[in-house]
């Protein structure tokens, strides 16, 4: 029996020393004597609050209740996002997202944990101070050109600062200046106007291009349909010529230019019907038009004729027309003269009866007045009324 006891309680020691020794191998972090480190990761293994060493990844051991492990220091690239609101030269609020990447060094965990209690608030205090200290010197429209140049310098304030503190900056991005929407909307606006102007002005370029080009062929065509036309002409002339000598040497000399003139005539008669818009030319269909036309024609080649003789044959046709009127009006008075004798004789033989002087009187002024009228017709004079007593 007592045998019997004392076996359990060897068993109930024996578990007993089991748990103790489980509970100082794999409990918490304060009791543990091992614990293990990721990979990318240092523990600090403080000993009543006092750095002891730097845990590396893997298993690492530590006296228990008298050392304890911080929390996991990451060595990985981290990100922090920093969102800036900022003026520039040009009194333009802008926000500027800047991205800052960074890493701790292996060889700097000591530093990184103890030196800065809060490194993500000290590396935003760099960016915020450098972001507006580079934007306070730079207007709106060359902060977007110098976005890379921005960028540069937080780089380079960050790493020197960082670099005593164990952080190492990899790289800071300003992924976008970002100014109000209204102001955006006027720089879209300033844009499409520059556009616009650029857009019209090449416009306007090509259409004068075209419009010179045009006027030059027009020109050309011009030109060339000038000499056309002098070629054409001086060939009809040449023809006119051949045609007037030929008509010479078969003796119409006389009549040679009213047919020529005749032949153009019709020949350009039948040019316009043919070449006109219209299919119908309106011709005079009686014959007195038909004469009207042909007297005109006439009277044109002779009025032709006589500018081609020249001053002294129209002043010689003009003497002959005076001296034909002066021979016609000389007639005329002499016949008058001779009337009126007859007329005085035929009054005078009747004088001798006062009863029949009535009568004779009548006759004698009828006379008188059919011989005035003779003479006036004769003169191309329009007749007189009858004299009333």
């Amino acid at each position: 029996m007592e045998a019997a006891l004392g076996l359990g309680v060897g068993a109930i020691v024996l578990i007993v020393a089991l748990i103790i020794v489980a509970a100082l191998l794999f409990g918490g972090l304060r009791t543990s004597i091992f614990f293990t480190v990721r990979t990318q990761e240092n523990v600090i293994v403080e000993r009543f609050g006092k750095f002891k060493k730097v845990a590396r990844p893997g298993l690492n051991t530590k006296a228990p209740f008298i050392e304890t492990t911080t929390k996991p220091i990451s060595l990985r690239v981290q990100q922090l996002g920093v969102d800036i609101e900022s003026k520039t030269k040009d009194n333009v609020f802008v926000n500027v997202p800047v991205a800052v990447q960074y890493v701790v060094g292996e060889d700097s965990v000591v530093e990184a944990y103890y030196r800065l209690a809060n490194p993500e608030e000290q590396i935003r205090s760099y960016v915020f101070d450098t972001v507006r200290s580079a934007l306070s010197s730079l207007t709106l429209d060359s902060a977007f050109e110098s976005k890379d140049d921005i960028a540069y310098n937080v780089e380079q304030r960050l790493s020197q600062s960082m670099a005593a503190y164990g952080f190492r900056i990899v790289n800071t991005l300003v992924t976008d200046i970002s100014p109000d929407s209204r102001v955006r909307d006027s720089m879209n606006s300033i844009n499409a106007a520059q556009r616009d102007r650029v857009a019209a002005q090449s416009l306007a370029e090509a259409d004068k291009i075209k419009r010179v080009t045009q006027a030059e062929a027009d020109a050309e065509a011009m030109r060339l349909h000038g000499e056309g036309v002098a070629a054409q002409r001086k060939a009809i002339a040449d023809g006119i010529a051949v045609q007037y000598e030929r008509l010479s040497e078969v003796g119409i000399s006389d009549s040679a230019e009213q047919l020529l003139m005749m032949t153009q005539y019709f020949d350009a008669m039948q040019e316009v019907s043919r070449s006109g818009r219209s299919n119908v030319l309106f011709m005079p269909s009686n014959p007195g038009g038909m004469g009207e036309m042909m007297g005109e024609i006439r009277n044109t080649l002779f009025s032709a004729q006589a500018n081609d003789r020249g001053i002294e044959g129209a002043e010689e046709d003009a003497r002959r027309s005076a001296d034909a009127e002066t021979r016609r009006a000389r007639q005329a008075a002499q016949q008058e003269q001779r009337a009126q004798e007859r007329v005085a004789q035929h009054a005078s033989r009747r004088q001798g009866t006062a009863e029949n002087t009535g009568g004779a009187m009548s006759q004698a002024d009828n006379l008188a007045n059919r011989a005035q009228q003779w003479v006036q017709n004769q003169r191309g004079v329009p007749p007189q009324p009858p004299h009333q007593p």
